[in-house]
């Protein structure tokens, strides 16, 4: 039998949910909602009083249940809204029976619901393909030749506010959505090509929040040595690593850290991932010349203590950002290395001269983010003398077995299940810059830090324990094997 449910818009106006034997109430229920769940219930009830947070929360997972396909059309967008009013839709309330509007509201709720960082629509000859990106990887979401791919991609370009008529050039847009109580972001860009528009929407759940460290999978000891990088003066600390490593989620953590009363901290960020009380963020536009430099200098008027930029792309953002730390401010932002050390060349290419450098840089920190095995479906087999030779190599004793990843239901047949991250932290220390200030090489700074355990090294490390495998391993690292 069915669980008896409340209309979505009724129970959010009064903070009442049914919940199979459950009646989950917040802190504004009122009389009519409480006297309707009992009647719709027709049983009696387990009351759960909640306060706000606990409430949507608990409110989010009864809306976001899955359902039979045939109920899919209770997820809909509002298309009475005007497109160009800026309203923001909630894919719970107005059912329709438009079957692309049901189609792309089913899209938009399955990779929601999976914690996709990306949902992909890539149309072909006489079909559609339709991918999102869960934890670092693609995973196919549907491929049908029935599907009118023309009208699915005018349909999420009216969502957007974009022009339909325009298919000759490359469009971006945004569509504010609301899914259970949680508020998703969804920032698109369009390609034109031979088939057809592609699509691609980067999913950003604003209701998410900022993760804790240990979540980060950080250890005690590097959690503590972050906290005292947040405490600095002044200063540059950059997290490097490819794009997907979570550079901005460790930013946006060091931020937390640094967010004190006697602070004034300021962003300038592309997008703005998530919204941080007591914090001024910007958006970069490119369109009216609003670029990471341009909006590094405006904020420098704004008295700030504490600065962060989304991303360090070209030198004159690189000197601005010198320049704020030179004058007493401490600034967090990211740039594009492979490792700790790489993150010194990177910024001698963009012009930064070694001087410079050496005055300002505090910190570096180098990540990658790795999948869990699934605990649910993976398998122990014994380690292979090829495997053991590996883990040698690094100095670290082999393990009897190995975990395998194979595939379940839980998670979705990829046989990994969340992320963590691995970190290397090196702190700017005299010798070393005097070894910046010098311009040395490369291979001299190499032997100024020092022998240390590398991010290959620490993966191991982890594989060893059995949190990942060793095909992840090499996925992630690749070259740096």
């Amino acid at each position: 039998m069915a669980r008896a449910r409340l209309p979505f818009s009724f129970a959010r106006d009064n903070q009442v949910a049914l919940d199979a034997d459950q009646l989950l109430v917040g802190p504004a229920a009122t009389v009519n909602g409480l006297r309707e769940a009992r009647r719709r219930a027709g049983t009696a009830l387990k009351i759960t009083r909640l306060d706000e947070d606990a409430f949507q929360a608990a409110f989010a997972l009864v809306y976001n249940a899955d359902e039979p396909a045939e109920n899919e059309a209770a997820v809909v967008f509002d298309l009475e809204d005007d497109e160009a009013s800026g309203k923001v839709r909630d894919i719970l309330k107005d059912p329709s029976d438009a079957p692309v509007v049901r189609l792309v509201n089913g899209l938009l709720r399955q990779a929601v619901r999976a914690h996709a960082s990306d949902l992909h629509l890539e149309p072909y000859e006489d079909g559609l393909r339709v991918r999102m990106r869960v934890d670092g990887t693609m995973r196919a979401l549907l491929n049908r030749r029935d599907v009118p791919a023309r009208r699915l991609v005018s349909r999420i370009k009216v969502m957007a506010g974009l022009d339909i008529a325009e298919t000759r050039l490359p469009q971006d847009g945004r569509i504010a959505l609301i899914l259970g109580g949680r508020s998703i972001d969804v920032r698109l860009s369009t390609l034109p090509g031979h088939h057809g528009e592609r699509v691609v929407m980067r999913l950003l759940d604003r209701t998410a929040g900022l993760m804790a460290l240990d979540r980060l999978g950080l250890s005690e000891k590097e959690a503590q040595h972050l906290r005292r990088l947040a405490a600095m003066p002044n200063g540059i600390i950059l997290a490097s690593g490819p794009t997907g490593s979570g550079k901005t989620t460790t930013l946006y953590s060091l931020l937390k850290l640094a967010n004190w009363q006697e602070r004034t901290i300021l962003t300038v960020e592309d997008p703005v991932e998530y919204d941080l009380p007591g914090i001024s963020q910007m958006q970069i536009n490119p369109d009216i010349d609003l670029t990471f430099a341009r909006g590094l200098r405006s904020l420098l008027r704004q008295d700030p203590d504490v600065i962060l930029v989304g991303e360090i792309r070209d030198g004159e953002t690189a000197a601005v950002a010198c320049e704020a730390a030179l004058t007493g401010h401490l600034v967090f932002s990211s740039i594009h290395a492979n490792s700790a050390l790489a993150a010194f060349t990177r910024l001698a290419d963009l012009g930064i001269e070694g001087y410079l450098t050496a005055a300002t840089l505090r910190a570096v920190i180098a990540q990658r983010l790795l999948r869990h095995v699934c605990p649910h479906c993976a398998t122990n087999e014994p380690t292979q003398p090829r495997e053991k030779a590996l883990f040698e190599s690094h100095g670290i004793v082999a393990p009897v077995d190995l975990r395998h990843a194979q595939g379940c239901e839980t998670c979705g047949g990829s046989g990994y299940l969340g992320r963590f991250g691995v970190f290397d932290i090196l702190e700017i220390t005299d010798a070393i810059r005097a070894s910046i200030n010098a311009d040395t090489s490369d291979s001299h700074l190499r032997e100024v830090v020092g022998p240390r355990p590398t991010l290959t090294t620490m993966v191991l490390d982890h594989v060893a324990r059995g949190d990942t495998t060793l095909e992840e391993m090499h996925r992630v690292m690749g070259e740096d094997m």
